[in-house]
């Protein structure tokens, strides 16, 4: 949980804190001070509430919970990046309305708390509903395309007992994904999934495998169970043949990529990403082959080739999730039918991956209404583009707010310093999605800038330092400019290749090269523009 609740039942008081466990602490409490809150809110519920005061209430639990629940992108791009209306982003937005509405409690003794808070949940579930930015159209069917494995999958899962509100399709733009069958209503869940149709590690300890796996120095229960997976695909017994057979035969991720499509991400941190794993990829592999043909009986040399361990290491990269179970224990798995759901920088389902103790299966609710014939979302996590194209061969719709530029920088060890140089590494993105673009901003992140300033001699950064020394913000934009010019040169011009007739890992890099280079391109503009704001103020300071 990402924040503390009590309910104070003769008092009435909703009390929310946060976490001094927070590893953005000191930056959130920041925020939160320029909100005009404190680490540790109360506010007074009882009695029956006007509508203004409830109001007042849900904007400052808003506040708190928008701030809680920030991400190191969000926390690093700050208030730069928050819009008029408060939001931060759209994943956001979701998570604060959702997290401040599971804090609200089901029950309570006083009628008219039960009255204030019964309000205060459909207030936040109306937000929910009109967050700004979240997909809300029909998904678009290829008709052509017969789902048969699929559907045996399904039907596989459901004599399995899993519990579905979902259909799979072929849908243009996406591949293979999951649409909703009816209706799904706020806490609703899209798919429940019992333990025991669940791969994980524990096949593999009931195997004829781990005796030997077990003799292995430094070998991981991931390991172990890529390689069962790898012998138990070909099984024809296997209580997971469907599963099996509707997988793939080519998951067509960034480490399968060819030569031209290698050649095209020259220029890009991309390139050297996918090189570097997949020579990390190889050199466990050669490590792992002279080990198991001591054992040919139990590893067929023919099932254990480079190309069938790039597909399983493909299919975990791109479909296993991280399950925590009742013991506690954190675990590898592959989830039947659970992946088919795509990813979305605007998802439906955000709380997912703990096993219910309870019904020993596991959960994925929706966290934002997903009507009949949409798309049903998963959120695989807050990861750039060049993460997801190469471990699961793809390019998020829209503007993704984790495309980030790294930039490293020695850490400046001064005690003058301000909170901003704890940061160990600074990034850049797109500028457009900064809401500040006015002097001393210029639609860049304040860290930085700061930092920059900094590196320039500008120890003390209040806004009359920053207007009494402007010949520094002129040196700290055109280093960055430079710096991003040479990085643009890089990247060089868009290529004329036929796209349409191009390789699909060829449009995959060709795409991603585009979208790096307009990063790269609205750095460049408000570098440009904050240098020409900077000298109009040189020539016409303001009054």
């Amino acid at each position: 949980m990402v924040g503390a609740l009590n309910i104070m039942s003769e008092t009435g008081d909703l009390c929310v804190e946060l976490p001094k466990d927070d590893p953005f602490y000191h930056h959130k409490k920041k925020f939160l001070s320029c909100k005009g809150l404190c680490v540790k809110e109360t506010l007074n519920l009882s009695g029956s509430l006007s509508q203004q005061l409830l109001n007042a209430a849900l904007e400052k639990l808003l506040h708190f919970g928008r701030i809680v629940n920030l991400d190191k992108v969000e926390v690093y791009f700050g208030e730069d990046a928050c819009t008029p209306a408060g939001i931060y982003s759209v994943r956001n937005e979701i998570s604060a309305l959702s997290w401040i509405l599971s804090l609200i409690p089901v029950s309570c003794k006083m009628q008219t708390q039960v009255d204030t808070f019964e309000a205060l949940r459909a207030a936040l579930k109306g937000r929910i509903n009109e967050v700004v930015g979240a997909e809300k159209e029909k998904a678009r069917v290829v008709d052509s395309y017969r789902c048969e494995k699929e559907s045996k999958l399904v039907e596989w899962g459901q004599d399995n007992g899993v519990k579905t509100k979902l259909q799979i399709a072929q849908i243009d733009g996406y591949g293979r994904g999951a649409i909703a069958s009816e209706d799904l209503k706020l806490g609703d869940v899209a798919l429940e999934i019992p333990v025991s149709s669940i791969i994980s590690e524990e096949y593999v300890y009931n195997s004829d495998m781990y005796p030997i796996l077990e003799t292995f120095d430094g070998i991981t229960s991931e390991t172990m169970l890529l390689l069962w997976t790898m012998r138990e695909k070909h099984n024809l017994d296997s209580k997971f043949k469907p599963y099996f057979d509707s997988l793939q035969e080519n998951f067509c991720t960034g480490l399968s990529f060819g030569v031209d499509a290698i050649m095209e991400l020259d220029g890009t941190l991309l390139l050297d990403e996918i090189m570097q794993a997949k020579e990390l990829l190889r050199e466990r592999y050669d490590e792992l082959i002279p080990l198991l043909s001591n054992h040919r009986e139990v590893f067929p040399p023919e099932l254990y080739t480079w190309e069938h361990y790039l597909w399983a290491c493909e299919l975990y990269y791109s479909n296993s999730m991280q399950i925590k179970f009742p013991d506690g224990k954190l675990k590898t798995c592959l989830i039947p039918v659970a992946g088919f759901l795509n990813h979305s920088i605007y998802p439906h389902i955000v709380k997912y991956g703990k096993v219910d103790i309870e019904t020993s299966s596991l959960k994925f609710p929706v966290s934002r209404p997903c009507n009949k014939g949409e798309q049903c979302f998963l959120s695989y996590g807050n990861y750039s583009s060049s993460h997801l194209l190469t471990f699961y061969g793809f390019l998020p719709k829209g503007d993704n707010p984790y495309d980030v530029i790294p930039l490293d920088f020695d850490v400046i060890d001064d005690e003058d310093i301000e909170t901003e140089f704890s940061w160990t590494t600074h990034m850049l993105r797109g500028t457009w999605l900064s809401s500040n673009h006015n002097i001393f901003h210029y639609g860049l992140p304040t860290p930085l800038l700061n930092y920059l300033r900094k590196a320039h001699g500008l120890v003390h950064h209040s806004e009359t330092d920053l207007w009494k020394n402007l010949e520094v913000e002129i040196g700290v934009l055109e280093n960055l400019q430079s710096t991003f010019d040479d990085m643009m040169q890089n990247l060089g011009d868009a290529d004329s290749i036929d796209r349409e007739n191009a390789d699909w890992d060829v449009k995959l890099a060709m795409e991603f090269k585009e979208r790096q280079r307009k990063i790269v391109s609205s750095i460049l503009d408000s570098c440009s523009a904050g240098i020409k704001l900077v000298q109009e103020s040189i020539t016409n300071p303001p009054v």
